[in-house]
C-alpha cells in the first residue's frame, strides 16, 4: 500500500514538473500566432539561433491542414529562392577548386549558346545582372521538360539589358547555373549538394524536391483563394528539380547551415565575404538591389543584415542574418500568399532589444 501511495505521489510530482517545465507564452509567442491569424497562415516552423547555436526551434499551427497534422522542428517545407545561396555556394566551391572561374564567359560551358552569351560572366549570373529573365510568361509549367529543353528555352530568349549594366531578378540565371554546374562536375546539382553540402553538414533531410519519394514529416502547400486556402497549384516534377531554388529543408537543416556559415567547413571566409559582397555593375557601382552572390545584403536600423526570400509553389520562406549581432531568424511558411520577411524582422527586433531571453 506504501509503494502504491509512493507511486502516485510520484506521478503527481513528474506531470506538475512538466506542467511548469512547458514555457509560457512569450513576446515572440504572442506575436507570431497573432500574425499567423492576421495572415491566414496554416503553419510556420521558427529558428532563432545565437552565434551558430539555436535558442529557438518552434512550430505552429498545421503542416497539414487535411490530416490536422502540427508542425514541428523536423517539419519539411519547399525552400523557394532560399535555395539559391546553396547553388552559388555550390558554384564558389567549384571556384576555389580552379574548375571555373567568376569572369569565364558562359560559352566556355555552352558552345551553341547565343553569341550575346559571350559577354555574360559566371559572376554576373550569381548577382543577377547578366541580362537574363525569369520565366516567359508563355513558360508551361505542367511540362515536364528535360535540363536540355530548360536550356534550349533559356538560349532563345533575348538579353533583357547588357550583361553588367543593371540589375534585374532572374530565376532562369540560376536555373542556368545548376546546369552549369551540371556540366562541369558531371553530376546533377542535386546530387552535388547532397554530396558537398548536405551530407558534410549533416542536413539530414535538406534534399531536391522530390514529389514519388516518401519524404516524412513533409508540408502541404497551400495558398489562398478569394481568401479561402486552397492546396498548392501542381508543377511537373521537372521543373522542381531546378537550381533557382528547388529544394526541401527543416528548420533544424538550416541551423546546421547558419553554423556553418560562421566557419571555414564549406567555403574559405575570403569566398563567403565575396558572397557577402554587393556586386559591383560595370561602371562601378554597387548594383541597386545591393545583391551579392544568392544573398541580399541590408542594412535594417543600424544592423547589418544578409538574407533571403522565397516563394514558391504554396510556401513563403525567409533567412536573415544580423551578422555583427551574430543572430540569425528563419521562418518557414507553408502559405504562398503570406510575407514571412517581416515576421522575421519583428522577431529579430524582440531578441536584440532583450525582450525575449537570449
Amino acid at each position: 500500500m506504501k509503494l502504491q501511495c509512493w507511486l502516485v505521489f510520484a506521478l503527481v510530482s513528474i506531470c506538475s514538473l512538466n506542467i511548469f517545465a512547458q514555457p509560457a507564452p512569450d513576446a515572440v509567442d504572442q506575436y507570431v500566432r497573432a500574425e499567423m491569424e492576421k495572415q491566414k497562415i496554416p503553419g510556420l516552423a521558427l529558428l532563432v539561433s545565437r552565434d551558430g547555436k539555436p535558442v529557438r526551434a518552434q512550430g505552429y499551427g498545421f503542416s497539414n491542414v487535411e490530416l490536422q497534422v502540427p508542425v514541428k522542428p523536423e517539419t519539411v517545407f519547399q525552400s523557394g529562392s532560399v535555395g539559391k545561396q546553396f547553388t552559388a555556394t555550390a558554384v564558389m566551391m567549384l571556384v576555389e577548386e580552379g574548375k571555373l572561374n567568376l569572369e569565364d564567359p558562359l560559352t566556355k560551358f555552352f558552345p551553341g549558346a547565343p553569341a550575346s552569351w559571350k559577354q555574360v560572366t559566371v559572376r554576373e549570373l550569381l548577382s543577377h545582372t547578366g541580362g537574363f529573365t525569369d520565366y516567359p510568361k508563355t513558360f508551361n509549367f505542367r511540362k515536364d521538360y528535360t535540363e536540355a529543353e530548360i536550356l534550349k528555352i533559356v538560349e532563345g530568349i533575348p538579353l533583357a539589358y547588357p550583361p553588367g549594366t543593371k540589375w534585374s531578378y532572374a530565376n532562369l540565371g540560376y536555373a542556368t547555373l545548376g546546369i552549369l554546374i551540371h556540366k562541369v562536375t558531371g553530376k546533377f546539382y542535386g546530387d552535388f549538394l547532397q554530396e558537398h553540402i548536405f551530407k558534410p553538414l549533416d542536413m539530414n533531410t535538406a534534399r531536391i524536391i522530390s514529389e514519388a519519394d516518401i519524404i516524412p514529416n513533409r508540408a502541404a502547400g497551400y495558398r489562398l483563394v478569394k481568401g479561402e486556402l486552397k492546396n498548392q497549384e501542381w508543377v511537373a516534377p521537372g521543373i522542381n528539380t531546378t537550381a533557382d531554388g528547388s529544394l526541401y529543408f527543416s528548420i533544424n537543416d538550416l541551423a546546421k547551415w547558419d553554423a556553418a556559415l560562421y566557419t571555414e567547413k564549406l567555403l574559405k571566409r575570403s569566398s563567403l565575404e565575396q558572397m557577402w559582397t554587393v556586386a559591383n555593375l560595370k561602371n562601378g557601382r554597387p548594383n541597386p538591389d545591393h545583391y551579392g552572390f544568392g544573398w541580399s545584403i541590408e542594412e535594417k536600423k543600424g544592423h547589418k543584415v544578409i538574407g533571403h526570400g522565397g516563394s514558391w509553389q504554396g510556401f513563403k520562406t525567409h533567412i536573415s542574418r544580423y551578422v555583427d549581432d551574430k543572430l540569425t531568424v528563419v521562418v518557414l511558411i507553408n502559405q504562398g500568399d503570406a510575407e514571412p520577411g517581416p515576421i522575421a524582422d519583428r522577431v529579430a527586433e524582440l531578441y536584440l532589444s532583450g525582450t525575449v531571453g537570449h
